[in-house]
């Protein structure tokens, strides 16, 4: 594991790709590369035979290709990817500049500049960019070391995720806060800030968080109703942002329904279907009479009940109350 601090001093924990690894994708990119030179040759070789073109043009011509297949092929790639060549995409390698942003145009054309006349150039003795990569803590070689960029491992990367909360007097606040101009930029940010809060030096701490809620508070709304620090600020902002956010996914999550829709294991099984009646529970059903047949105990008469709630007169039925 490696560190890499950002414009915004937050300490990024990083996977840094080593000389194997780099290699074995290097590798994929140069078989690919020889492919695309392979077909390129074809055609050239077709028209100069064909047109009958002098040596000069062809050497030109062959230089070219090389040029555009060897330089061009990472430049535009890295361009585009953002860091990122075939080989590098089926090993999970990035590019990136030292702060952990990715890298531009320039970026990927020194590095590949330095690539072909320096790192790896067919000239020099030895491969000064294997030289320095095994001599450099973060695996760089000298086309890393200009351009300020090192190659991380994407895959399997620790995601810190601090613990997020809304202090109980202001929870009616947070979900009045408007969100939508908060960026992901800024919000991952300020996740990080919280993530590495214990790891920040006092000042360091202080400065950055007033700077991170200063730029929070530009584009949310309203306000908080009192003053609180920083770090309280950015935790409630962040607590509403992922609330809501899984509230959307909960709402939008698809429910089987339909004749093909599994069954509901906290069903309760339905009996067999009786029509209302309008008298009530039906009367039970009567013993058959015979001679052998159990005479039903009696039932005690019900007392009659006057609309005061007393008894009738002459009842030894006690008092009710309704």
């Amino acid at each position: 594991m490696s560190q890499l601090v950002t414009g915004e001093a937050v300490v990024l924990q990083v996977r840094i790709a080593r000389m194997p690894t780099r290699a074995l994708a290097c590798a994929i990119d140069v078989i690919i590369q020889m492919i695309a030179l392979g077909v390129m040759f074809s055609l050239l070789f077709g028209f100069l035979i064909g047109g009958e073109a002098s040596e000069a043009l062809a050497v030109a011509l062959i230089f070219i290709a090389i040029l555009l297949v060897v330089v061009g092929y990472r430049v535009v790639m890295e361009t585009l990817t953002r860091g990122r060549t075939l080989g590098k995409m089926m090993l999970g390698l990035k590019v990136v500049r030292d702060d952990g942003s990715s890298i531009r145009f320039r970026h990927a054309l020194v590095r590949t500049l330095l690539w072909f006349f320096v790192d790896f150039a067919p000239w020099f003795a030895a491969s000064p960019g294997i030289v320095a990569s095994l001599m450099n803590k973060q695996g760089k070689r000298i086309g890393d070391m200009v351009a300020g960029t090192v190659v991380i491992r994407e895959r399997h990367q620790p995601m810190a995720s601090p613990p997020l909360f809304v202090p109980g007097h202001l929870v009616q606040w947070a979900q009045s806060l408007e969100l939508s101009r908060l960026s992901d930029e800024l919000a991952n940010a300020s996740r990080e800030y919280l993530a590495r809060y214990t790891e920040l030096l006092p000042d360091a701490r202080a400065a950055l968080g007033d700077a991170l809620a200063y730029r929070v508070g530009q584009v949310t709304a309203p306000a908080p109703p009192m003053p609180i620090v920083a770090p309280a600020f950015l935790s409630a902002v962040l607590a509403e942002r992922r609330r809501r956010e899984l509230a959307r996914l909960a709402t939008t999550r698809p429910t089987h329904t339909g004749p093909f829709a599994p069954p509901n294991p906290y069903a309760v099984p339905a009996g067999p279907f009786l029509p209302p009646t309008p008298y009530g529970a039906l009367p039970p059903t009567p013993a058959p009479a015979g001679p052998f047949a159990v005479p039903p105990p009696p039932q005690p008469r019900p007392a009659a009940i006057n609309p005061q709630g007393w008894a009738a007169p002459g009842s030894n039925e006690p008092t009710q109350w309704f």
